[in-house]
């Protein structure tokens, strides 16, 4: 798995073409099987002027660069690469654009076919100016080469745990790909207990990354943007990587700098099957959730 924790120019596409094509010479050079790149690493992040992010934004849409992709992305997915998931906007609807991340393959005849895409569904902040949501939209696809079932997120949609638990307990992937831009820079303080930090949302990366690999009993292969948006100078907290199902992180790209990460020797089906052998979270759930959800909380009152 090659995993590109990388900046991306904002006003830059053909900037940012360039650097996608360069990683992906690297991770063709290191017998790289799926290259991963962060959200938006086409066009860069949306920016509060919206006549001027709009005006930019729809050159940038991935309609526009179909050619593009036959003809630089394709031609590289040979030998031991077999695929690139690469995030981009697409035209949606009431003149919004969806979030669309898009497995990238010459066997994939369409590559702007929405049965191989996953258009992110949670919407936060500066986003629902801009995008729509993709509702109930998931994407699994299943690699017999890869020995291994993959479902996808979108930054936000990570934080939602009933969206994940479909993928692992429903789906029965083995593996999250979660792509995002992910800020790093938010304020939280208890001064009543002397607690204080200036990167609230980073660490919620790193603990939820963790905490829903455990959850969920799979994979997560997350690739993040890095780096300060040239506009709006909001700072992207990095820190692509790749956290077990037991919730242990194996490797993590820098928080501050760009970074390609190169992995080999994934088994990613059969860490899974270790987990659950272990503790099946699954079959406990399934095994008491009926009577949790037809229960009545009980309620009372201590003076």
């Amino acid at each position: 798995v090659g995993l590109a924790n990388i900046h991306a120019t904002v006003p830059g596409v053909e900037e940012n073409k360039d650097k996608i094509l360069r990683a992906l010479k690297v991770f063709r050079e290191f017998g790289v099987n799926i290259a991963i790149f962060p959200e938006f690493a086409l066009s860069g992040y949306f920016w509060e002027d919206e006549r001027a992010c709009r005006a930019y934004m729809d050159t940038a849409l991935i309609e526009n660069h179909v050619d593009w992709i036959k003809q630089e992305l394709w031609p590289l997915c040979t030998q031991e690469l077999r695929g690139i998931v690469l995030n981009n906007l697409t035209a949606g609807p009431d003149n919004k654009y969806l979030n669309r991340t898009m497995f990238i393959s010459p066997e994939i005849a369409d590559p702007l076919d929405p049965d191989h895409a996953y258009d992110k569904v949670f919407i936060p902040g500066i986003e629902k100016i801009y995008t729509a949501s993709g509702t109930d939209n998931r994407l699994v696809l299943r690699s017999p080469r890869l020995e291994a079932t993959v479902g996808f997120t979108t930054c936000y949609d990570y934080l939602f745990v009933e969206l994940l638990r479909r993928y692992a307990f429903d789906d029965q992937v083995d593996a999250i790909i979660q792509t995002a831009s992910w800020r790093g820079a938010s304020s939280r303080e208890y001064p009543l207990m002397n607690i204080h930090t200036d990167f609230y949302y980073g660490q919620l990366w790193d603990t939820v990354m963790a905490a829903s690999s455990a959850q969920n009993q799979l994979w997560t292969i997350a690739v993040n943007a890095v780096g300060r948006h040239d506009i709006s100078g909001a700072t992207f907290w990095g820190g692509s990587g790749i956290w077990a199902p037991s919730g242990i992180p194996l490797v993590q790209a820098s928080h501050y700098l760009e970074e390609l990460l190169i992995v080999h020797n994934l088994d990613l089906k059969g860490a899974r099957d270790f987990e659950r052998a272990d503790f099946d979270y699954e079959f406990d759930f399934r095994e008491v959730h009926r009577a949790m959800k037809d229960s009545n909380p009980c309620e009372d009152s201590i003076d």
